[in-house]
């Protein structure tokens, strides 16, 4: 069993900023005028050819140990930025005005003249176990601040700051929440190919703070997250069972949902919590259900002949996307959340498979199947505008970064050899604009992912 994780609120962080007082003025909220950045935000989807160039000096720090930790969360949140597609951070070696002096009062010239169109500042002060942070982001050309708070946290939380501090840059410069204070779940894979382990594995968003939830001795596949990033919906072969089952982060604590006759698959919850929409098989079919988290009823929402399977509900709780072999083919259909008015969206070539519901309700991603090659794609929740993002010999499992911004999912690569020792699967991610793919680096093999909402 997995030991109870002590849990940060977002809220705890961040409620000290109003009121802890700082060296000059802290603008909270900032004023009007700073609404608008002048010189650095920047129109997200032309972001490929024209990220923002910031600079992002080390924290100042009074000791030794406060400024290891202020090099550390500098660090994070550089490759934060980094990572996203949407900043170019300015090389450290052009910088003329050094971190302690810039905390002070930035001199912009000497920023403006090493290309730099944003800049943060800031100081992090120990005090035994806590931590303090200061911090502020600036408008390079109009000497402009846009940001200024402060955090308090215990010392050993640091990179949690760091990425708060990187959602608050994310969401000043660009106009739209960010994402890296987000944990993802996902499917840790060992083995030969044909006798995997597969563990529930649980990581940072960039990869740090990793750690195995179950300990391999059943099979696990599909993992979501409950809305309130403290539980984990799942496919579980525990015992040789195929069953959905539900997984408490602060206990540890395993439960099977539901008590149906057949196989349970492809769990989602509800945007409320309360519910669970899952697939079941009885005789050769797979229909969709509801289950109540409470009184754990369930409900049946399609029926007929085929596979329903992989249901995802819209944002606003209204509908329900699943992929369905009714028609003949895999296909992708969307249906109101009580299971009226099924209607087909994927018109495309190929099959259509795993869709998942982008958290601002604008678009739906999906693995497609065509010709031998898989592929990622997104298009709208009425089927058009469809657009691939990337392709290969096998992908699969999107998820969507809870401000939709960016898709997570697995890539497959072949055996090179007549005993598979060349397989891997690795997590990727890729913006919805359709660049900056990259791997996630993850300990094993890797599958399944499942980004969280925005901890709180």
């Amino acid at each position: 069993m997995t030991p109870k994780t002590p849990r940060l609120g977002r809220r705890t962080l961040i409620a000290a900023g109003a009121t802890l007082a700082a060296p000059g003025p802290l603008a909270w909220p900032p004023p009007a005028a700073a609404q608008a950045p002048q010189g650095a935000v920047i129109d997200i989807t032309r972001a490929r050819t024209d990220p923002i160039p910031i600079a992002v000096p080390d924290l100042a720090g009074a000791t030794p140990e406060a400024q290891r930790i202020g090099r550390d969360i500098a660090r994070v949140i550089l490759a934060n930025l980094r990572n996203s597609g949407l900043f170019r951070p300015v090389d450290r070696a052009a910088f003329i005005q050094s971190p302690e002096a810039a905390a002070q009062t930035p001199r912009f010239q000497d920023w403006r003249v090493i290309g730099a169109q944003a800049l943060t500042t800031g100081r992090a002060e120990l005090a035994g176990d806590r931590l303090r942070v200061e911090f502020r982001l600036w408008d390079v050309l109009p000497e402009q601040q846009l940001q200024g708070t402060a955090f308090t946290a215990p010392a050993a939380n640091w990179r949690r700051i760091a990425h708060l501090i990187s959602d608050v840059i994310y969401e000043r410069l660009l106009g739209e929440k960010g994402y890296f204070d987000t944990r993802v779940v996902y499917v840790a894979e060992s083995g030969p190919r044909d006798r995997r382990t597969r563990r529930l594995a649980i990581m940072d968003q960039d990869g740090e703070n990793h750690r195995f939830l179950t300990d391999g001795s059943f099979s696990v596949l599909t993992p979501r997250f409950h809305p309130n990033a403290q539980q984990i919906a799942f496919m579980s072969y525990f015992q040789n069972q195929p069953r959905v089952s539900l997984f408490h982060l602060d206990t540890g604590r395993q439960e099977v949902l539901g008590n149906f006759a057949g196989m349970t698959l492809s769990p989602r919850f509800s945007p409320d919590g309360r519910a669970v929409v899952l697939s079941a098989t009885r005789g050769g079919d797979a229909n969709i259900f509801v289950v109540d988290l409470a009184t754990r009823r369930e409900r049946q929402l399609t029926s007929g002949g085929g596979l329903d399977v992989s249901p995802c509900f819209s944002p606003d709780g209204s509908q329900i996307v699943f992929n369905s072999d009714r028609g003949g083919d895999q296909q992708l259909y969307v249906m109101g959340a009580d299971g009226s008015n099924v209607r087909r969206i994927s018109f495309g070539r190929g099959r259509y498979a795993t869709p998942v519901w982008s958290p601002r309700g604008d678009l739906i991603a999906f693995t497609r199947i065509a010709g031998g090659q898989f592929a990622i794609g997104v298009m709208r929740p009425d089927g058009s505008g469809e657009r691939i993002l990337s392709e290969g010999w096998g992908m699969e499992g999107p998820t969507f970064a809870p401000n939709g911004r960016v898709l997570m999912y697995f890539r497959e690569t072949p055996a090179r050899d007549a005993r598979g020792s060349g397989y891997s699967s690795r997590l990727a991610s890729i913006d919805i604009a359709g660049f900056n793919e990259r791997q996630i680096v993850t300990p094993t093999d890797a599958s399944d992912p499942a980004w969280s909402p925005l901890l709180s």
